[in-house]
This record gives C-alpha cells, structure tokens and sequence, in this order.
C-alpha cells in the first residue's frame, strides 16, 4: 500500500511530460526527427574517427591537433555565423550547415592524407559552428512559454539516445564491413567504409528540414546592430553568461575528446566493448536529459546546474584515477548523465536572458566560448599523453569543472539564498 503514492506521484509526472510532448508545434517535430537521424550519424563517427586515423599510422597528436583545428575554426566563425544565421533563417542555415558537415566527412574519407584531414577539419568547424548558433534561436521561435525548456531537453535527450544508439553500431560496424570485404576489423579500409555510410545518412538526415515552414522576415526587420547594443548595455551580465561555459569547455577539451583511446589504452578495451560502452553512455546522458526539465521545474533551472554539475565531479575523478574498468565505466556513465543533463536547462536559461534580435549573436558568443577550450586542450592534451599519460588530462578537467560550478553557483545563486536567509523588518 505504501507504494501507491508513489505509483501516483510517477503517472503524474508522466503524464505532464507527455502534455508538453504534445503541445510541440510541426516544425519542432520535424526537427526532432532531423536529430534522431544526425545523432545516430554522429554517434559513428565520433566513436571511430579516432580509430580510423590511427589506424592509418598517425599518432595522438595528430588527433589534438585536428581536433584544435576544428574547434579554433568553429571559434573564429562563431560571430560571423551567427550574423549569417539571422540573414539566411533558421532553415537555410541547418541545411547548410549539415551539408558541410557531411561532405567534410566523405571527403575525408574519399582523400586520406594530412592536409586534407586538417582541411576537413575546417570544414566540419565552419559546418558545426553554423548549426550551434542556429538551433537554440530555432527553438526558442518555434515553441512556447509552456513546453520550450522540455523541448530543449527532449532535442538534447533524443540526440544522445540515438547517439547511443550509433555508438553500439558503431563497435560492431566495422567488422561488418570487413566481412565484406575481406580486411581486418581494425583496418583503415574498414573504418574508412564505416565513416562512408555515416557522411551519406548526414546528408539524408536534412530531407526532413526541407519540410518546415519558416515564416519569412524581411530583411528590413533584423537589426544588425542589436546584438552589439545588448553586449554594449549589458557586458557584465553577458561575461557572467558566458565565463563558466568557458572555463568547461577549456576542461572538456582535455579529455572527451580521449575517451575511446583512454579506454583502449588505458583499460585495454576492444572496439566492440568500447562502441557499447559509448553507447550506454550516450542512453544513460539521454536518460538525464529526459528527466531534466520536471526537475528544473520543481528545483529551479541554476539550482538543477549546480547540483548536477557539482554532483559529477566525485565520478570524474573515478574515472580518470580508478585501476579497474568496470568502476572506471561505471563512473563514466553516471559522470555523462550528471554534468550533461543541465546543459539544455542552461541554454533555455541564456535564450531566456536576451531579447529576441540578439539571441543568434549571443548564442554565437556562447558557443564561441564551447570552442575556445576545444580549439586549445586537445592539443595540450594529446602532448601530455604522450610524455606523461592521462593523469595530468585528468586533474586539469576536475580543476576547471570545479571553478565553473562555483561562478554558476556565484553569479546565479549566491544573491538569492542571501535574499532567503535576510531577515525580514521587525523579525
């Protein structure tokens, strides 16, 4: 009998969650389903392009540098991209943006060689810096006060979900493809054949873009200027924004980017356990993102980053330090979930700050500020795992992860418990 509340209290919940669900508006549906697709995409290609350039005798290194290069091109266009987001609209810049992306990849695959690997690079950063700057504006215009902070959570937690999904294909689809072959699983033939079918499915994944209907804006009525009045009346609210995703992103590039190489060479994995591994990892961030928005609801939207975030730390250092693989996974499962889960509460929470003709320039900055770690750790990173392992990577993430809860928890919280704890007149 005990357990009939809480049997109530979860058909409750469920059945909120699925009211919001419903009050999606067409063209969020079907850029719903562009994301199902590009997740599963992306969960390949992440998991293998380690492997395939490896493979092809290249080092570490290379790795962070291309990475580096990625990110400081996704850095440098970030501002431009942006104000190119608002002239083209919101559905001319997702096609476009996934079209670079998908042909950076089979381009990469088509000409295998160094410059070409740098050039992709370039390519894919231009192409990712283009749909980061796009998709919280085209949510936040495509949904209301009701349903917006689930819609950003569900779009984050469908993408890591079939992410999930691409990262276990992923372990396995290069030994399909050697079968076919004839060639070794962990040939450069087999994973340049795996990253082949996941350009293609990048390019189908647009069709459902080509659906929606944008209303159209006159040129007349975008205001260039609006984004530089915003930063020029509100800077130091701007800064308080955008400074702890910073000083993540600077510790982020020290290690997400390792993960399926720490794993091998660390815990001495194969392709398959890792491409599970991911794969878990990827439904267990789906899951956090899932259930993200009923608790920013009840708890409130900074006090949900806080929490998790600085939940996730202890598990962080699990990860990185613990000698055995199966504390090691556990950890990097309940990590992922946690410190990811508050990213789509936060970025409804930024969209929320600014009035509607900055927000495309303002997500420009924030993820300017994504890339800018991005653009620098890998490197930093890949040279460090070379002469000293991965313990250095480590320590330095938990060292930013740390700083960075605490100016969210300065910036956002601090000023309201005072506000609670402050007696009131005459007490």
């Amino acid at each position: 009998m005990k357990l009939a509340p809480f049997y109530s209290r979860v058909r409750s919940v469920l059945t909120e969650y699925a009211d919001h669900l419903q009050m999606f508006r067409r063209n969020a549906r079907l850029y719903l389903l562009y994301v199902v697709i590009t997740g599963a995409a992306i969960g390949v290609f992440r998991l293998l392009l380690n492997f395939y350039v490896l493979s092809l005798g290249y080092d570490e290194a290379l790795l962070g540098k291309l990475v580096t290069v990625n990110s400081l091109t996704a850095l440098l266009v970030a501002l431009p991209a942006g104000y190119l987001a608002d002239r083209l609209g919101r559905k001319t810049s997702l096609i476009t943006a996934g079209a670079i992306t998908s042909l950076s990849i089979l381009f990469m695959v088509l000409v295998p060689r160094t410059e070409v690997f740098y050039a992709t690079n370039i390519m894919s950063g231009i192409g990712q810096s283009l749909a980061a700057v796009t998709m919280a504006p085209f949510m936040m215009e495509n949904s209301g006060d009701k349903e917006r902070t689930y819609l950003f959570s569900f779009s984050s937690g469908l993408q890591m979900a079939s992410a999930s999904a691409g990262s276990w294909i992923g372990g396995y689809l290069p030994t399909w493809i050697a079968g076919s072959r004839g060639v070794d699983p962990t040939s450069s033939a087999a994973y340049a054949g795996a990253l082949m079918i996941v350009g293609v499915t990048l390019l189908l994944a647009l069709v459902p873009l080509f659906f929606i209907r944008e209303p159209r804006i006159e040129r007349s009525e975008r205001s260039v200027f609006a984004p530089i009045s915003f930063a020029a009346r509100q800077p130091a609210k701007l800064g308080k924004l955008i400074l702890p995703i910073l000083l993540t992103s600077i510790g982020a590039g020290l290690i997400m980017p390792f993960m399926n190489v720490f794993f091998r060479q660390v815990h001495h994995q194969s392709d398959p356990v890792i491409g599970s591994l991911f794969a878990w990892g990827s439904l267990a961030m789906g899951i956090g993102l899932l259930i993200a928005p009923p608790l920013a609801e009840r708890m409130g939207k900074m006090q949900l980053v806080v929490f998790t975030q600085g939940l996730s730390i202890p598990f962080l250092v699990i990860l990185g330090f613990s000698p055995w693989f199966w504390m090691s996974a556990m950890a990097y499962y309940t990590r992922l979930s946690l410190m990811n889960m508050s990213t789509p509460i936060y970025q409804t929470f930024v969209m929320e700050q600014v009035e509607a003709s900055s927000r495309a320039m303002v997500a420009s900055l924030v993820s300017m500020a994504w890339s800018f770690g991005w653009a620098f750790s890998p490197a930093i990173s890949g040279w460090l795992q070379v002469n000293y392992g991965f313990a250095p990577a480590f320590i330095g993430t938990i060292t930013l992860y740390s700083i960075s809860v605490f100016l969210y928890w300065a910036f956002f919280l601090r000023k309201k418990e005072a506000a609670v704890a402050a007696p009131l007149p005459g007490d």
